[in-house]
Order: structure tokens, then sequence, then C-alpha cells
């Protein structure tokens, strides 16, 4: 696949054991590895060719994390969250992630806000030349960088960061719906320019529409697997 090929590519400089975990976890998090899927340890040591240790320790890192399980007579799987489990985690997002573009509306300074108008810019660009399903899915990491550091709150950044690789794979996974990337790219698009005026209000507003959006998406292509 060529998607596992740049993934292992993009971790040539770690040490084995960390390269194979994140390359495992990434595979996961971005829809290569589908729910429900086996991970066979033999097969993906001669992929990666690598010994079956560090593919076996990153499984065990990977298990207690939640991103895989163990089941009699079927080994390694990749986890399917429940639609409970789904609904907890969009809560906790949607509360931090209101907060943030809360604060970020309110403490954006200039090198923030110049940010943010390019990337304006560049989203209305695209919108108005793509069709439905042609719109970039990098939009929502953009816009959620952006306005992480515009926060300006470290303790904020590192609660969402802890939840980046569930919001990573919800993306995915609800991109798959037809429409929904324009979409979510609107909505990016409408966060974007009430953080650029300092509308707290609106930015939350748009921000716990956008992520309702989103966990409807996701449950919807979740239920189709």
């Amino acid at each position: 696949m060529p998607e596992t090929i740049e993934l292992w590519k993009s971790e040539e400089l770690s040490p084995i054991r960390d390269k194979v975990y994140n390359y495992i976890k990434q595979a996961i998090v971005q829809g290569i590895y589908k729910s429900g899927e086996r991970i066979i340890e033999r097969e993906l040591a001669d992929q990666l060719q690598v010994s079956r240790t560090p593919i076996r320790e990153a499984l065990f890192r990977l298990e207690s994390q939640g991103f895989v399980k163990t089941l009699p007579r079927k080994g390694v799987v990749v986890s399917k969250l429940s639609p409970e489990e789904v609904i907890e985690i969009f809560t906790i997002l949607s509360s931090l992630e209101s907060l943030a573009v809360k604060l970020a509306a309110q403490n954006a300074n200039e090198s923030h806000i110049e940010q943010l108008e390019r990337l304006i810019r560049k989203m209305e660009e695209e919108l108005s030349h793509s069709k439905s399903d042609e719109v970039s899915t990098s939009f929502h990491f953009e816009t959620y960088d952006i306005i992480c550091e515009a926060a300006q709150s470290p303790r904020l950044k590192q609660m969402l960061d802890g939840l980046s690789d569930y919001i990573r794979s919800f993306v995915q996974l609800g991109y798959e719906l037809p429409g929904r990337k324009r979409k979510a790219a609107e909505e990016h698009l409408q966060q974007a320019k009430a953080v650029r005026g300092r509308e707290a209000e609106q930015a939350e507003y748009i921000t716990r529409i956008h992520l309702e959006n989103s966990k409807k998406a996701y449950l919807e292509a979740l239920n189709k697997e």
C-alpha cells in the first residue's frame, strides 16, 4: 500500500521500537487498518522487514491504550469504539474545543490573525473551485493548530493533544460520508472567521455545531462498517 510506505518513511529517524509503534498507530488512526481488522505479527514483520519483537512490543502498548485488543482464536484486532464511547469522547471534545476557540478569539495576537487570514483565503479559494468531495481534509488540522496556539493555554492544548489520535480517526471515517468533507470545511471557515473577528460567543457556537455534525457523521459511518 502506498500509504503504508509513506508512513514508514516518515519514521526513518526514530528508534526501531518507536518507529514500529508510531507506524501501526498512525495506520489505525488514518483508517489504513479498519475497525475489527486483524493485525498479524508475522505478516507485519515481513512487510516492515523487522523482527517480531518490536511488533509484539508495539501491539502491547497499543492494547494498553485501547487501539487494539486480543480476541480468543482470532488474535490482535483493531478496536472498534462503541457508540457510547464515541458520544463520551465528543462530549469532552465539545467542551475543550469550545473553550479553545473562545480563548483564541480573546487572546489571538497579530501573528495569529494573519495566519487565520491566510487560511481563510485558502479555504475560500478551494471551496469556490472544488466539487463536494474534492475539498482538502487538511483544513481541520490547520484550523485546529492555529486556534490552539492563539488560545495561549498550554494546559488546554495538552488536554486536546491527548485526544488528537481519536480526533484524526473520527475525521477520517466521518469524511467517508458523501458531502461531509465540504460541509466540514465550510464549518471551519465560519469558525476561523469568528475567531478572526474576535466574536468569542459565535466561535464557540459554531464549534459546538461542527462537533455535533462530526459526531453524527462518524456514528453513521461507524454503523456502515
